[in-house]
Order: C-alpha cells, then structure tokens, then sequence
C-alpha cells in the first residue's frame, strides 16, 4: 500500500526545492541515514542538502511507495533494498557529489 503521507511529504519538499523530480533520487532502506550519508554521499548539515525520509511501516509499504515516487518522475530504481527496508528517502542530486 503506498504511504501517501510520505508520498504527500516528499512531494511538498522537492515542490518547495523547485527543480523538478527528475533531479530528485528516491529509494528505500533499512536504515536511511547510513544510505543517505555514507552510501550516496549526500552532505550533512543544515543548508547543505535538500533531503527527507519517512518510514513506510513495512517493505512492502516502502517498496509501494518508491514505485508510485518513480512513476511520478523521481530517479531511482525499483528492486533494492530488503526484507527489513521500511523507510523511502529522497534526495536532490548534486552533480560530482551525490552518488546515485
């Protein structure tokens, strides 16, 4: 079932970043803190990175809503992450920084 709080969340944030969902990346994981920042480089701090992540309540909740995220638009693959990937993430792409 998609999550359509985080759905309606992710949204709202890229919306108010402005550059369009293809330059956004959206996935799933377990822990999307450590996907975030140490596995997609994604920079930490404040004002240095637009990115967000919300927890789906199952994986399949999760995989749901990364599937209506990249139908929208948003880059990313479907079919990662595992049994125990609850939580969706988005991020904006930095060109040379971010790894997708």
């Amino acid at each position: 079932m998609i999550n359509n709080t985080i759905v309606n969340d992710i949204n709202k944030h890229a919306n108010d970043e402005g550059s369009g969902y293809p330059n956004w990346y959206c996935g799933i994981a377990t822990d999307p803190i450590q996907r975030l920042f140490s596995e997609h480089n994604v920079p930490k701090g404040e004002g240095q990175a637009w990115w967000i992540k919300g927890n789906a309540g199952s994986e399949q909740n999760a995989r749901d809503t990364e599937d209506y995220l990249l139908q929208l638009g948003f880059d990313g693959g479907a079919g990662g992450g595992d049994y125990a990937s609850t939580h969706v993430y988005a991020y904006k792409k930095i060109l040379g920084v971010t790894q997708e």
